[in-house]
């Protein structure tokens, strides 16, 4: 028995421990970099112990020693994208409150609030998403108890039990309409309860802080440390143009935040003072029709503009039901660009708002989102164009190690494509 059990355990330390990378090469490839670069053809991709070691023309590639090559024919290799703002990993039945780990509102916590223990690597949502193409994420809980949501991790959509690329990445706070129902129903307290919030974290830091008249819990004024340290990015949910230009002026009384603007329907309005401002922009993909009375101004052409006006921007994940469909608003933006008055993007650029640019944004750049000698071996191979709304990946590879495709979905897709209905049941033989 004690063999056997010992047996057990060590086929399952086996099985949760990571792939081994791969060492592989892919050529005659149409090959996007992600760097916002266009295309190239005939590239080749060389990846070595999970990392790549070359991506580019073919002329460059040199020699190379692998029995793994893959001749792609012409199709298109580009690295994996990354989602931003997301809650993959926090819940596998939205509906069902057991499983759903997204809003703690009832939670004495709120900056201290850290999702990385919570990410479930084997939830339907992260296989879903891995099979669209999606590699990386950045995944938080909602602001519920107060105006801070908590901090949110950098996550690998991989299939091992290692899904933090990093804890602890940013901190969200939500301003405008929300921020205001949060805070009590005004941005005036919105304000308040933000800088107060700050100045007790302060305190906590130089060990000045009043457990007793202090509003914060001690929990949350040790979390929030890093954000007034500029050390930890903070994520300012925000849409408005004044509210925009109100996030910017925090700046005057805490100057080492670092600051992401998210959403920002109205961005294009104050371009010029964002991009004066170096501060990036995760916008919501293509909003046309304002939601709310914050997203009047609303415009598809406000990623376009923004990008003009030279904004670090990407594309926003959360206000998609599905952040799968981010190549599909990227290329929408391509053909933005081709209407008479509108801006949107070329297609370098929108790759790049779905891969590059979000890694950098994260802490990741260089190393995520794009293919560039060192980077993550994260590459995905696909059926056609990723940019147009029927191309999905082939082959999809994290740090080198090719993952399985197959989730709910497919295992459906596959049950009823081919029904066997000789054997039906006598209710349903007409």
């Amino acid at each position: 028995m004690k063999r056997a059990l010992t047996l057990a355990a060590s086929v399952l330390a086996l099985a949760a421990a990571p792939a081994a990378a791969q060492d592989f090469v892919i050529t005659n490839a149409t090959l996007a970099t992600g760097d916002g670069s266009e295309p190239i053809e005939r590239g080749v991709v060389v990846v070595d112990d999970g990392k790549v070691a070359y991506a580019g023309p073919q002329a460059g590639a040199g020699a190379f020693e692998t029995d793994t090559v893959y001749d792609v024919a012409g199709a298109w290799v580009t690295p994996g994208l990354v989602a931003t703002v997301t809650t993959l990993g926090l819940a596998d039945v939205s509906g069902v409150s057991e499983s759903n780990d997204v809003r703690p509102g009832s939670s004495p916590f709120n900056a201290a609030l850290d999702v990385a223990p919570a990410i479930n690597p084997s939830s339907q949502h992260i296989l879903v998403h891995r099979a669209a193409g999606i590699t990386r994420a950045a995944t938080v809980t909602s602001p519920a108890g107060s105006i801070f949501g908590g901090q949110g991790a950098i996550i690998d959509l991989g299939a091992d039990g290692q899904p933090v690329t990093r804890a602890k990445a940013f901190q969200v706070v939500a301003f405008g309409e929300g921020g205001a129902r949060l805070a009590g129903g005004s941005r005036v307290a919105t304000y308040v309860a933000f800088a107060n919030a700050l100045r007790e974290a302060q305190d906590f830091a130089r060990g000045r802080w009043d457990a007793e008249s202090a509003m914060l819990t001690r929990a949350d004024a040790e979390a929030l440390g890093p954000v007034v340290a500029g050390e930890q990015a903070l994520y300012v949910s925000v849409e408005r143009a004044s509210d925009i230009r109100s996030v910017l002026g925090l700046k005057r009384d805490f100057p080492r935040l670092d600051l992401v603007l998210v959403g920002a329907s109205e961005g294009w309005l104050v371009a010029r003072e964002i991009a004066a401002a170096g501060v990036p922009v995760i916008a919501d993909g293509l909003d046309d029709l304002p939601n709310s009375f914050e997203e009047l101004a609303s415009t598809q052409s406000n990623v376009g503009r923004l990008a003009k006006a030279g904004v670090k921007v990407a594309i926003n994940a959360a206000t998609m039901e599905n952040p799968r469909n981010l190549n599909q608003y990227a290329g929408n933006l391509v053909a933005l660009a081709r209407v008479p008055g509108a801006d949107g993007l070329s297609w370098g650029q929108a790759f790049a708002a779905i891969s590059s640019v979000p890694a950098s944004i994260s802490g990741l750049s260089g190393k995520a989102g794009v293919l560039a000698k060192g980077s993550m071996g994260d590459v995905v191979i696909w059926d056609g164009d990723p940019l147009e709304v029927g191309s999905v990946p082939t082959k999809v590879f994290i740090d080198g190690v090719e993952q399985p495709l197959d989730n709910h979905q497919t295992r459906l897709r596959d049950r009823y494509r081919e029904l066997d209905e000789s054997r039906l049941p006598e209710a349903f033989d007409w």
